[in-house]
């Protein structure tokens, strides 16, 4: 008969592996987090449309003006001009605008400040908030009002042309205040076939009878909130791609509510070229010019005021221009050279083959805000020219202003027009100053808050506090490491106070086990056996009470934008890290020291 063998379990043991996980954690971390340390340098960055100038003269440019300038980086088509005072960064940008070509991009940025053998391990620093770095902030109100006024008119249209297709005369159709479609027909098979037209091509409007052979259609509700989705979406779109022309880094742009998008632009203090990209809503549309009123065309007026009669359907519009650069023509005059779309292309090369010799005007559109509240739009004829020859996917328009203007104007629209107008309804500036203020104060509480934590823990727990301490330490190195690695994650100053509440929430997960401990110890266990039952015991506890902030916290992320998802945030990772640490990080370290003592009554 086999003896039997009697198996004790280990206390306080972890394996090897553990170890290992937790080391290369913290060092991934402590990494992550150290650029944020170093900080960051008040630069320059010039995108080049052409030739990329040497830095020498970049350089020369600016110590002329008495600008002082840490070093030059050149990378491609881009120059990164760091600067050694944040002062001079407006009036380096002022001298490098005068100085570059009129194509280039020269915006303000910040860069990390951080060694070169730690930016190429692809760790960087916290994204700063508008708050705490400063800038500037847009709300902008997308007029929906437009959007259903274009619709209803494409439908009314295609109603008109469905009745002359089956030659039912004495169609009239109007477009209504509301936007809605008022159709009266000259009879009722009349009524009948339009009514047969409408269910087939636009299940999206309802249609009901208003009198005798009369019909009233207008956009369902479920079809109104999709097209605002669909454009809010699409408007947020092209509010990127202009703020990526711009040169601009670090940009949050965001839907706020039904209909309205915020724009945060940190780091940016001039915010004039901003504003006229971000605010502006050009579009560019050419229309087939006729020769005086008539049914089906339009007027418009021209620079000089006079009316010029175009089809009210445009031939190309904005949308297909993929490319756009303004530059000197020929003749010295500013112009426009545009790239279309392979639709647009065929669509202008159709149209131009049968027009050789016809005039063709190009009309520019743009947006604004009334005394009342509502939105305008003025469209007005740039220039009228005769199609020479049939052109194609690549041609050029005159009469666009200054050479300035025509820079603008391809800027527009090499970003895109947008789906629907919209109008600048906030706009807040926060000064740098500020937001060093900000940073300062922030960090002076977390410190504060912090050293009082860790005093109380040293006096009140002796050695285990040293454990929480140590534990407290390496929760806010990864912590700040979890922020900076994470993309998307912004440090606002709501935030700050996410990171000094995770302090309390952090050494409360020790108060518990520690507490837990003293408890076991008082029943007359072993240290060894108090710390294995204490740890096993809170943790359920532990695991309760953070899982439902956490849901807090989660919940305040998906319902709040700007300053409560900062908070949430922090408040989020916070608890995932203290319990981490307190947890697992606490547990080695008390394991190693005191994990084998089978001592009773000690105080430690």
């Amino acid at each position: 008969m086999k003896p039997k063998t009697s198996r004790t379990t280990m206390l306080n043991h972890y394996p090897a592996w553990k170890y290992v996980v937790l080391i290369t954690t913290l060092i991934i971390m402590l990494f992550s987090a150290l650029p944020s340390w170093f900080g960051e340098n008040a630069a320059v960055l010039i995108s080049h449309k052409g030739t990329t100038p040497s830095a020498v003269v970049i350089q020369k440019a600016l110590s002329n003006k008495d600008i002082e300038i840490k070093r030059i980086d050149q990378a491609g088509n881009k120059t990164t001009v760091v600067l050694d005072n944040v002062a001079q960064q407006n009036a380096a940008k002022n001298i490098l605008e005068k100085s570059s070509n009129p194509d280039d991009t020269v915006a303000l940025a910040m860069v990390p400040a951080a060694p070169g053998w730690l930016l190429d391990m692809g760790f960087k620093p916290i994204k700063l908030g508008l708050d705490l770095r400063g800038g500037v902030q847009f709300l902008l109100d997308v007029d929906m009002d437009q959007v259903f006024h274009a619709h209803a008119n494409q439908a009314a249209d295609s109603v008109r042309d469905e009745a002359r297709e089956l030659r039912i005369r004495g169609v009239r159709v109007q477009v209504t205040a509301d936007d809605s479609l008022r159709i009266v027909t000259p009879s009722g098979k009349a009524d009948g076939d339009i009514r047969q037209y409408i269910r087939e091509q636009y299940p999206q409007w309802d249609v009901k009878g208003s009198g005798d052979n009369a019909l009233v259609m207008h956009l369902k509700d479920s079809e109104k909130q999709t097209l605002t989705n669909l454009t809010v979406q699409q408007n947020l779109q092209t509010m990127r791609s202009r703020i990526e022309e711009l040169g601009i880094t670090e940009a949050a742009v965001q839907r706020q509510g039904e209909h309205r998008i915020r724009i945060e632009l940190p780091g940016v203090q001039d915010p004039a070229s901003a504003k006229n990209v971000i605010g502006a809503t050009a579009s560019l549309a050419f229309y087939e010019v006729v020769s005086d009123a008539k049914p089906g065309s339009i007027a418009l007026p021209d620079s000089n005021g006079q009316s010029v009669y175009v089809n009210r359907k445009p031939v190309l519009s904005g949308e297909h221009i993929v490319d756009a650069r303004g530059s000197m023509g020929e003749m010295g005059m500013p112009e426009v050279n545009i790239s279309l779309d392979a639709t647009g292309g065929k669509t202008m090369s159709d149209f131009s083959a049968n027009a050789i010799g016809e005039p063709m005007a190009t009309a520019y559109s743009e947006y604004s805000r009334n005394a009342e509240g509502k939105t305008e739009q003025t469209t007005s004829i740039i220039s009228v020219a005769t199609i020479q020859s049939q052109l194609g996917n690549r041609f050029r328009i005159t009469g666009v202003g200054s050479l300035a203007d025509a820079q603008d104007l391809a800027l527009l629209l090499r970003a895109g027009s947008l789906t629907a107008p919209v109008t600048i309804v906030e706009e807040r500036t926060i000064g740098p100053s500020l937001g060093a203020e900000n940073i300062q104060n922030g960090f002076a509480a977390l410190a504060l808050g912090m050293g009082l934590t860790l005093l109380f823990m040293a006096v009140w727990y002796r050695k285990l506090g040293l454990v929480a301490n140590l534990a407290l330490v390496i929760n806010m190195v990864m912590l700040l490491g979890l922020i900076a690695l994470l993309p998307g994650a912004v440090l606002t100053l709501p935030g700050i106070a996410g990171l000094v509440l995770t302090i309390g929430m952090a050494v409360d997960t020790n108060v518990l086990i520690f507490e837990r401990i003293k408890e076991k110890m008082r029943e007359g266990r072993s240290l060894a056996q108090s710390i294995d039952l204490g740890f096993s015991s809170a943790f359920g506890t532990i695991l309760d009470s953070n899982i439902t902030t956490l849901i807090s916290a989660a919940t305040l992320y998906a319902i709040g934008n700007g300053p409560i998802q900062g908070f949430a945030l922090t408040l989020g990772l916070g608890l995932l890290t203290s319990m981490f640490t307190g947890i697992f990080a606490s547990r080695a370290v008390i394991n190693l020291c005191w994990g084998k003592d089978t001592r009773r009554g000690v105080r430690i």
